[in-house]
């Protein structure tokens, strides 16, 4: 299990992969995963999309890497368009393809939910799901965290104080959202601990390799820019072979940082890149 890891007062190393868009693209997500569990990481997530859309390809995905790789699978489990009964259906499936971890988030409000929809959702936040799946399975269940608050929220604190109802609702482990300034990650850390939070928290890291994608990451995350990385991505944005060996030093140097002061874990957003992954474990192992 993860928790053990953990507590052997292991630095986790751990990648999240996503299912593509595309059926005919599906293929290639195995190839994907086999070259990452080369790297031999800890566990690899797998998303979810917004209301459930594609948990049968994250339940294919997520048992790959269970019952084929024989590495621990986290799999995303949404909870803003799925009622009770969806959520038990992925439960089943999930325990049927001997997945054991879970990933619990509210999820993005889906384009066509209405707000009588969204205002009326069986489970309003994570923490309810969480709690639920805590009391209804035998999942180990890990949560999210926002080094920079949700983008719902009013202010740290009252995000703090969230997440902590989360903790005291089952889940055992905690990732970050992305970010990419160590100084904002280690000021959260501060401040969680202070306010009762004890789980392990692994660290999100992205590596921006173009320039677009910077864009579309920060629109996504909230994450804000520091201006080193916005220097950067002036000075090697329009040469796609110079953003991305940049980008991947800047990831590469976050990284060595958050080693140094001894974080619980790293967890690398790889995009489905393996060749970009291989670069960074390489060079921070």
């Amino acid at each position: 299990m993860i928790k053990e890891l953990f507590s052997e007062n292991k630095q986790i190393l751990s990648f999240e992969v996503f299912p593509p868009k595309k059926e005919e693209e599906f293929a290639n997500a195995f190839l994907v995963l086999d070259s990452l569990a080369g790297l031999q990481p800890d566990f690899i997530s797998v998303t979810y999309g917004a209301g459930g859309s594609k948990s049968k390809k994250t339940v294919e995905i997520a048992s790959y890497i269970q019952n084929n790789l024989k590495i621990n699978a986290l799999a995303h489990m949404t909870c803003v368009g799925s009622g009770k009964e969806d959520i038990d259906a992925v439960t089943a499936q999930l325990k049927e393809a001997n997945v054991n971890h879970v990933l619990a988030l509210r999820g993005d409000r889906p384009p066509y939910m209405c707000d009588e929809q969204f205002n009326s959702r069986h489970f309003p936040h994570a923490s309810d799901l969480t709690g639920y799946l805590n009391s209804s399975t035998d999942f180990h269940i890990a949560g999210a965290c926002y080094p920079e608050k949700h983008y719902e929220a009013k202010d740290l604190d009252s995000d703090l104080l969230h997440l902590k109802k989360k903790c005291d609702a089952g889940a055992e482990f905690l990732i970050t959202q992305l970010f990419f300034d160590n100084h904002v990650y280690y000021e959260f850390l501060d401040k969680a601990r202070s306010t009762g939070i004890n789980l392990p928290i692994c660290a999100g890291i992205m590596p921006i390799t173009s320039a677009k994608q910077l864009g579309t990451t920060v629109s996504l995350s909230g994450s804000s820019v520091p201006k080193k990385l916005a220097d950067l991505i002036a000075t090697y944005g329009d040469d796609p072979a110079e953003m991305r060996k940049a980008g991947i030093d800047y990831a590469i140097e976050q990284i060595l940082d958050l080693k140094i002061h001894h974080v619980d874990g790293i967890h690398i957003y790889t995009m489905n890149k393996p060749k970009v992954a291989r670069e960074i474990v390489s060079a921070i192992r």
